[in-house]
């Protein structure tokens, strides 16, 4: 059955999810990653984003401009929406067809899901949000892609608040300290999803 041992991680923009993604990896978790089959799909794609938007996100090669395609979709709700009616869908395939070979492993593995919240694709039943308070995930983002502060709220209020991410998950990893207490939060979680599967 598709999805039945996942778990799904998600969080905000700049809240570590990533790096939480990366230690549950190297604590035993195989890991799929959504967002980078999201960048496989979106190269795919190119030619019908070059069509869909009159303006051109394609650089000289021919591949998707990520940083400007981001600064418009992240500004312009009607072109997002276009831009994951084109993508999503395909994503979706790749994320079940990787899925049910981790199925026959018969253990828990982790789909790191940024939007998982937001776009309701997957029926994963157990989710983990990577979370840092929101004066934190900020500065974080202002530092880690030279934002605006402008530009960084902007990105931040194009996704689900990430207190209600906190609400609505089985897990949370608290991100707001040092890279010693996230890896202390991982190993935390990663024992409770063990025993619930075991339970």
């Amino acid at each position: 059955m598709v999805f039945g041992h996942a778990v799904a991680l998600t969080g905000g923009i700049a809240t570590g999810k990533s790096s939480a993604s990366a230690i549950l990896s190297l604590l035993g978790f195989r890991v799929i990653d959504a967002d980078t089959i999201a960048h496989e799909v979106l190269q795919e794609k190119s030619p019908q984003i070059a069509q869909l938007f009159p303006d051109s996100y394609l650089d000289e090669n021919g591949a998707v401009d990520r940083k400007a395609l981001g600064a418009l979709i992240f500004s312009d709700r009607e072109a997002r929406e276009k831009l994951e009616a084109l993508l999503h869908p395909a994503i979706r395939a790749e994320v079940e067809s990787r899925s049910l070979k981790e199925e026959r492993l018969g253990k828990p593995y982790i789909i790191d899901i940024p939007l998982f919240f937001e776009t309701a694709h997957y029926p994963i039943e157990r989710v983990v949000t990577v979370y840092t308070p929101a004066d934190i995930q900020l500065q974080r983002l202002i530092k880690r892609d030279g934002l605006s502060e402008e530009e960084a709220r902007r990105r931040i209020a194009a996704q689900m608040d990430i207190e209600r991410k906190r609400e609505l998950a089985d897990w949370v990893i608290d991100n707001s300290g040092k890279l010693k207490q996230l890896q202390s939060e991982c190993e935390r979680v990663a024992e409770e999803i063990v025993e619930s599967f075991s339970a």
